[in-house]
């Protein structure tokens, strides 16, 4: 199993940048995928970015590629996400998430989940 813990939220004007982190324990954190969802009130978690097990690799919701950066450091058992040019619509609960296999895209295909960090965004 594998443990994530994530950081960095808080309230940031539109137009301002955040990074998320996420921290991960237990097993060895190169054999997962790792991907970003988010959840807004009232709305579904969605995907926001993922990211394969080398770190070669990665995926965006259309909504925030070129504003949002996912990355890997295996050497620190963390995962980023940079955002940049946020925007009110960019408000959720950020989670980060570890799958077995590959790095989808689909939230049933991760198998373990952090607890979630707030990003609010003003406008």
């Amino acid at each position: 199993q594998v443990q994530l813990v994530e950081s960095g939220g808080g309230l940031v004007q539109a137009g301002g940048s955040l990074r998320l982190s996420c921290a991960a324990s237990g097993r060895t954190f190169s054999l997962y995928g790792m991907g970003w969802f988010r959840q807004a009130p009232g709305k579904e978690r969605e995907f926001v970015a993922a990211i394969n097990r080398s770190g070669g690799g990665t995926t965006y919701v259309d909504s925030v590629k070129g504003r949002f950066t996912i990355s890997r450091d295996n050497a620190k058992n963390t995962v980023y996400l940079q955002m940049n040019s946020l925007k009110p619509e960019d408000t959720a609960v950020y989670y980060c998430a570890a799958a077995n296999t590959g790095w989808p895209t689909i939230r049933t295909a991760y198998n373990y989940w952090g607890q979630g960090t707030q990003v609010t965004v003003s406008s």
